[in-house]
């Protein structure tokens, strides 16, 4: 999240010293700039509010019949989502993001749904507030998918740790004196 945040700082900064300098931006460059500031901009009021209320986030593989509907379904209602790729020995993750195994999953704000069903998927979607018909604008688009989990780090070497000193004999004690 910090990071984002620097980004959005950094990129703000230089939009506005651009413009402040009178340096021309291209529509691409004041469009990546804009969709960098925040992933929703460029939806429409009543879409980006709905969004930012309950993000979609569609956890799903690849060669998943289901999760391939699923998208489709996502894609062709115009719902702007978030997409989370699992993948073998994500297991685990997939399990306490979203309380289940089970693919495809959608999470609609904290409401999970398992399993693909438009007719479910609608009814949640359609209780969340978006709406039925796409408003995407036409230049909208989606982000790719990233991984659940990231790659495992690989452990650090422990440095070599040198053998204790060895014992120093203590001197004998004087008679009488016993620790």
């Amino acid at each position: 999240m910090r990071q984002r945040s620097a980004l959005t700082r950094q990129s703000f900064q230089l939009l506005t010293l651009g413009l402040a300098v009178g340096m021309p931006l291209s529509v691409m460059a004041q469009d990546r700039l804009v969709s960098q500031l925040s992933p929703t901009a460029s939806l429409p009021f009543e879409l980006r509010q709905v969004a930012s209320r309950y993000p979609v986030t569609l956890y799903g593989q690849k060669g998943c019949e289901g999760c391939d509907a699923g998208r489709q379904y996502l894609q062709q209602r115009g719902i702007p989502f978030n997409e989370k790729l699992v993948n073998d020995g994500d297991g685990e993750a997939l399990e306490r993001a979203t309380g289940s195994k089970q693919l495809p999953a959608l999470m609609i704000g904290k409401e999970v749904l398992r399993g693909f069903s438009s007719s479910q998927w609608s009814s949640y979607l359609d209780a969340a507030g978006y709406p039925k018909q796409s408003r995407l604008p036409p230049n909208y688009a989606a982000p790719g998918p990233t991984p659940l989990a990231l790659e495992p780090a690989v452990a650090p070497t422990p440095p070599a740790v040198a053998p204790p000193p060895p014992a120093v004999a203590a001197p004998p004690a004087p008679s009488g004196i016993r620790f």
